[in-house]
């Protein structure tokens, strides 16, 4: 059952990416790009979450799975600093 969750989120989060940078593409809103690529990061932590727990649950990716939702949230962080400075 907790691989259809971990399968289902990892779905869900390359959903919103493939929508955000839809609507990014029609409308140059540059806070949908920092959103898309934090939403990309954290599609990325849930693939890599998929593979370390059902795939290979010998490897510990438990560290290499947190940079990408890390780096997605700093990428977000700093869109939301720049729409407000701007």
């Amino acid at each position: 059952m907790g691989n259809l969750v971990y399968l289902s989120c990892a779905i869900t989060s390359l959903l919103c990416v493939f929508l955000v940078w839809r609507r990014y593409s029609k409308n140059t809103n540059r806070l949908l790009l920092w959103c898309g690529i934090c939403f990309a990061g954290f599609a990325l932590n849930n693939i890599l979450l998929f593979s370390d727990l059902v795939l290979y649950p010998e490897v510990d990716l438990s560290t290499i799975r947190t940079v990408p939702a890390l780096l997605g949230l700093l990428v977000l962080i700093y869109g939301l600093i720049q729409e407000t400075t701007d």
